[in-house]
């Protein structure tokens, strides 16, 4: 019921990230019934290609070998295993094509199906491979009840197929018997591509018919809950409390190097409680004046607060303050708009510095 519940639940489609991480797992959709396409064609290219030019060649180094027994002394073990060197060599020379054609067959069924990939996670041991509950399930399962159908499909279509080339050809098969033996393997030749012909047809549309099957199934197995989609998208951008404590903790460091560099300033623009801005401006540095610092409303009194404990005059000029504030950022030079107003209240406090020293003096 657990399992139902939760095939259920799966309704939406799997994500890209969802499919990817399932190929790079090696759970990808492939049909079964494409190495036996694969198997039949290698089978009618090396009859029509191979066969006959092979099997000429086979019977004349075999002739040779065979023709006069006297040339070999089978005295020792020895000769009896070099007669079977040259007897099986000659045979290898026959049988080597097909073995190329059907190895090739293989592994072009499956690499045409998928990119070819290494990935051990698909030949790791798993206990669900051997174990008889999960098996009974493959067995008695959808997909077993799949499997079965097909088998139950071939079955069948090659049983029509057979009779049907059986009753077409029945005339011509019993009239072998009365033909020259020279021409009996060129007609069981001619039958069999005939035959393999017709099988290799019916394996064709099982094929189309298990690629299409086995991709919706695999995409329909790969389906995902609402939840899971959530989760996958919380995970690939971050969980939301996560990062607004992770940009809470940048923004504290970076209020407290802010709070650090307030004394290293010139003047402080405020005006009475909501704007602050620290400033530095020393000729021998060059450049504009510098942005230290800026806050409002807590942090511009806190401002203000380690300005005076540091004795950096704070200027109250309230339009100016809230003007600065949105077109200036701390480590930057101010804006060029800003330079005459700045420059007189640097003006001002350096003539302000001038009496008072003047002052003491006298």
């Amino acid at each position: 019921m657990s399992d139902t519940a939760d095939k259920s639940s799966k309704t939406e489609e799997p994500t890209e990230k969802k499919i990817r991480d399932s190929v790079e797992k090696g759970n990808l959709p492939v049909s079964r019934e494409a190495p036996i396409l694969g198997s039949l064609l290698a089978a009618m290219a090396f009859l029509t290609f191979q066969l006959q030019r092979g099997g000429e060649r086979l019977g004349q180094g075999l002739q040779a070998v065979f023709e006069n027994p006297a040339q070999w002394d089978l005295a020792t073990g020895r000769d009896a295993l070099h007669l079977m060197h040259v007897a099986g060599l000659e045979m290898a020379w026959f049988i080597a094509p097909a073995a190329a054609l059907f190895i090739l067959a293989g592994i072009l069924s499956s690499v045409l199906q998928n990119a070819p990939q290494i990935n051990a996670e698909r030949i790791r041991p798993k206990w669900s491979n051997v174990s008889p509950a999960q098996g009974w399930t493959r067995m008695f399962g959808a997909r077993g009840f799949t499997e079965f159908g097909k088998s139950v499909f071939k079955f069948g279509a090659i049983s029509v197929i057979v009779m049907m080339f059986l009753v077409n050809d029945l005339e011509a098969a019993v009239g072998t018997m009365f033909t020259d033996p020279a021409q009996l393997p060129e007609t069981i030749l001619t039958m069999s591509m005939q035959l393999l012909s017709a099988v290799s047809i019916a394996t064709i549309v099982l094929v189309a018919a298990d690629l299409m099957f086995s991709r919706v199934h695999w995409r329909r197995d790969l389906r995902m809950t609402k939840q899971e989609i959530k989760d996958e998208h919380k995970q690939a951008e971050g969980d939301p409390m996560v990062k607004a404590r992770q940009r809470q903790i940048a923004r504290d460091r970076s209020r407290k190097r802010m709070m650090a560099s307030v004394p290293k300033a010139t003047l402080v623009i405020a005006n009475p409680t909501h704007y602050a801005i620290a400033l530095r401006y020393v000729r021998e540095e060059g450049g504009a004046p510098l942005v230290v610092a800026k806050g409002v409303d807590l942090v511009a009194l806190k401002i203000r607060e380690v300005a005076e404990a540091n004795d950096i005059p704070v200027i109250e000029d309230k339009l100016l303050a809230r003007s600065m504030y949105d077109h200036v950022d701390v480590d930057q030079m101010i804006p060029p708009q800003f330079f005459k107003a700045v420059a007189e209240l640097i003006y001002y406090l350096h003539a302000r510095e001038g009496a008072r020293v003047d002052v003491g003096v006298a």
